[in-house]
């Protein structure tokens, strides 16, 4: 009886023995897959949704006339979202319109003055140039009434002619003396017509260029005048969702003032602040698993992206100042990010900042 205890109780002993020898074994095999996985998975709850946020805002102010999107409504490229009262627009192109046309018409008028006036020019040339010939063809009389004058005193003097002849010659010489003179005064006034008609073109080309600078800028206003009006129908830059939309029909507006944002869900990534000692491992081009806090059954794919070349606290507002004397060391943690594969969301269910924990699996 007693070697029957014996032999039961040995028995105990040894199953005992390899129960424990077998737990320790896969608590061992346990422990390694565990440090494996830790080893090769690298996960961080320090981990949002990131986005682009697209603020619209109005390049011009007004009244709010129509909005004809709601909140959280999804828009495509070039959707038409809010228009602003263009009645103070149309009003200002009319005005600068208006400006224009009268400048054109003041160039019109200059420009037909200078032409007048060129071809007065052209007049007065040619009569200058009639003027110098007759001035010319009565000096050649004076000449001969000269020489007629000499011979006539000589004859006279010899009674060869009578004293009405004589005095006939010498009047007929005065006479040509007194057309020389008019002729050259003559050249002189159209001279003069001549420099003061010169003055009067280079005035109307002055004119001109002076008014075609104007009619530039008149043409610049109203350019700046269309433009301002076609920023009265502000349009969605991209695909996405209104969110943020904070004005309504009737409101008074200024420029650059947030109206609404888009949220293009098709273009976002995963921003996750890992530990500078979890960082040794990670690189560009691994695999990563994302699971979503707000979709606990739901694992998404993506790829490490980059690692931002700074500490989150680096590039705060109020950066650390280790150098001041009270340094204490804090683990820092580095943004790494991740870009989400192609149709792993297809449904677009993720929402800019949301919560998410990524696990890289480093090779």
């Amino acid at each position: 009886m007693d070697e029957t205890n014996n032999n039961m109780n040995t028995k105990r002993k040894g199953l005992l023995l390899f129960g424990i020898v077998t737990f320790g074994i896969l608590c061992l095999i346990f422990l390694f897959l565990y440090l494996h996985y830790k080893a090769t998975h690298i996960a961080t709850d320090n981990a949002f949704v990131e986005g682009r946020i697209h603020v619209i805002a109005s390049k011009v102010g007004g009244t709010v006339k129509t909005i004809h999107v709601r909140d959280n409504q999804p828009v495509k490229k070039g959707d038409l979202l809010i228009e602003i009262d263009e009645v103070d627009y149309n009003i200002k192109v009319k005005e600068a319109s208006t400006a224009l046309e009268t400048e054109k018409i003041r160039l019109s008028e200059t420009q037909n003055k200078s032409e007048a006036a060129k071809k007065q020019l052209q007049e007065i040339k040619a009569s200058v140039d009639t003027a110098k010939a007759n001035v010319e063809l009565q000096d050649s009389n004076v000449r001969q009434a000269k020489l007629d004058m000499k011979r006539a005193e000589n004859l006279f003097k010899n009674d060869a002619i009578s004293k009405e002849r004589y005095e006939k010659t010498q009047t007929a010489l005065e006479v040509s003396e007194a057309q020389l003179k008019a002729a050259r005064e003559h050249v002189k006034q159209l001279e003069a017509s001549q420099e003061a008609q010169l003055s009067i073109i280079k005035q109307a080309e002055a004119a001109i260029t002076t008014q075609s600078a104007t009619i530039k800028q008149r043409q610049t206003l109203l350019e700046g005048s269309l433009l301002n009006k076609s920023y009265v129908k502000i349009y969605t830059p991209t695909d996405g969702y209104v969110t943020k939309k904070s004005v309504e029909v009737g409101n008074q507006i200024s420029i650059g003032l947030p109206l609404l944002a888009v949220v293009p869900l098709d273009d976002i990534w995963i921003v996750a602040n890992y530990k500078e000692t979890q960082l040794q491992k990670i690189k560009p081009g691994h695999k990563v698993k994302i699971q979503v806090d707000a979709y606990s059954k739901k694992t998404l794919t993506g790829v490490v992206d980059s690692i931002m070349a700074g500490t989150g606290t680096t590039f705060s507002l109020f950066p650390p100042e280790n150098a001041t004397g009270n340094y204490v060391k804090v683990v820092q943690r580095i943004p790494v990010k991740i870009i989400l594969d192609k149709d792993t969301d297809k449904e677009q269910t993720l929402r800019i900042g949301m919560s998410v924990i990524p696990t890289v699996i480093v090779r």
